[in-house]
């Protein structure tokens, strides 16, 4: 046979699919801690898709895209009288929950936010349930809903251990498609093979790049990155349902494969099989919808607040010591264009809680900074210095800390103390203070949209672990709807 002929046999599919698609169909979840966790995720990740929707610039991307249309058992979009095909529902779903950047964190080698997944697990889940009630069938139950939270969660997280995608130049939002394409498929009915199949198209779809996450491009599209991606995973899962073949070699075939074209020829590595890790160990952004590895820095300005509110013109200098993944993605200097530029910028995640001593969505929009000078002053009095051990310990599986410490010196020779916070409140080691805050965050974010009836019904059914899981989605949905 000639050299320049290529040998056309069909290979097995990659191992990386394979062991997705065996772990969503064949794990078995036996941890209380993690559906407790998933429960309070879901409760977050609503609560900040609610909050979202008092934002114009979010609302405006939302409900069907001919105007007035209305899908029969459609699936609801939270806080709207929206109903939607399961693709359009994922992407508003998705997107009302990433707008303020406020949902949880997932931070390692790779970051992101798995309640993302949830766009796409709600959508199915309230679409199917109505079908399944219309056909006279058992809806699905929001336990169901929080085993494919567990699962998204673990499957985006466990990739992302180990696997950098922004050392190439790759937005997170692609681990979001493949996660939901692997539950979404398994929701649909599909079997291991087709989810083996699904899962190559999400991965042939490739990567958004992470420029519209960093100065000088940052801008709102990393608001909607995450809808669109959990949009297209039910695309695909459908797709898939209705016939289409997958491309087994998808991550290894040689030169067209995702590791030659995407991942400079370096297969994934994985340290852990996936199991409950993930959503157990999972960050809640609690006090600040601000980009996570800001969070701790925000809270040490928080505290510093009351010493130096009355001394800002005295400021000589403003030492914030950090780790190496808050330098490279947050920290910039110069003009911030708009609210996604500011809320990816650690300087000015800073500022404004050491001047006005809190950090809430509305300090991002531009009225707020154009009104406040004093924000950039600071800013420009700012040294940012990495700490080795803080970079260290951010990439230990028993600590993932994300420390800052902060201290600020005037211009009369003395100084703040060094308020150094290793773990935000919404890390693991501090659930026990966190959650009762995260509960609190939810009732107010549920007060934004629902009168305190709906809010108090929402919420005491939201708390109650087994009343919850039993009940069917579509009914729970029925208490989101305006």
């Amino acid at each position: 046979m000639s050299a320049n002929v290529e040998l056309n046999n069909r290979p097995a599919p990659d191992q990386v699919l394979v062991d997705i698609a065996n772990y969503v169909c064949d794990y078995e979840i036996d941890s209380t801690e993690a559906y407790d966790t998933a429960r309070n995720c879901l409760m977050d990740t609503l609560g900040c898709g609610l909050l979202a929707l008092r934002f114009p610039e979010c609302t405006k991307l939302l409900g069907p895209l001919a105007e007035g249309t209305i899908v029969p058992n459609g699936a609801r979009v939270p806080g709207t009288q929206f109903r939607l095909d399961p693709v359009k529902a994922a992407w508003d779903i998705g997107c009302i929950v990433r707008w303020l950047d406020y949902n949880d964190t997932w931070l390692a080698a790779e970051w992101g936010h798995p309640s993302d997944n949830l766009g796409a697990i709600l959508a199915i889940a309230d679409y199917l349930s109505q079908q399944n009630v219309a056909a006279g069938k058992d809806p699905l139950t929001m336990r169901d809903v929080l085993t494919a939270m567990i699962k998204a969660h673990e499957i985006q997280g466990i990739i992302a251990l180990e696997n950098s995608f922004n050392r190439v130049g790759l937005c997170h939002v692609l681990l979001v498609r493949v996660a939901s394409t692997a539950v979404a498929t398994k929701m649909l009915g599909g079997s291991r093979e087709q989810i083996i199949d699904a899962l190559s198209q999400a991965w042939l779809d490739g990567s958004s790049l992470r420029t519209y996450r960093h100065s000088p491009n940052a801008g709102p599209r990393k608001s909607w990155a995450a809808g669109d991606a959990t949009s297209r995973a039910v695309r695909l899962a459908d797709f898939t349902l209705r016939g289409e073949i997958g491309y087994p070699s998808v991550l290894t075939a040689p030169t067209w494969g995702f590791y030659d074209v995407s991942f400079k020829g370096k297969e994934f590595e994985f340290t852990r099989p996936y199991g409950n890790y993930v959503m157990e160990n999972i960050l809640f952004k609690i006090s600040f919808p601000a980009e996570f590895h800001s969070q701790t820095a925000a809270e040490a300005a928080v505290r510093l607040h009351p010493k130096v509110k009355d001394r800002l013109d005295d400021i000589e200098k403003i030492v914030i010591h950090t780790h190496e993944s808050a330098i490279r993605i947050i920290s910039k200097s110069g003009p911030l264009n708009n609210p996604a530029d500011r809320d990816h910028c650690l300087q000015y995640m800073t500022a404004v809680p050491l001047a006005f001593g809190n950090l809430v969505a509305e300090h991002y929009e531009d009225s707020f900074h154009e009104a406040n000078p004093i924000i950039d002053v600071l800013r420009e009095k700012m040294e940012i210095h990495e700490n080795p051990t803080y970079t260290k310990e951010y990439l230990e599986p028993e600590k993932r800390s994300i420390a800052n410490a902060l201290q600020v010196y005037f211009k009369d020779g003395s100084c703040s103390d060094k308020i150094e916070i290793n773990y935000p409140v919404g890390h693991r080691r501090r659930r026990e203070e966190g959650i009762p805050l995260l509960e609190e965050k939810f009732k107010a974010n549920l007060a934004t949209r629902f009168p305190a009836k709906r809010s108090k019904a929402i919420f005491d059914l939201c708390k109650d672990q087994a009343k919850l899981e039993a009940t069917p989605v579509n009914e729970f949905m029925d208490l989101l709807v305006i």
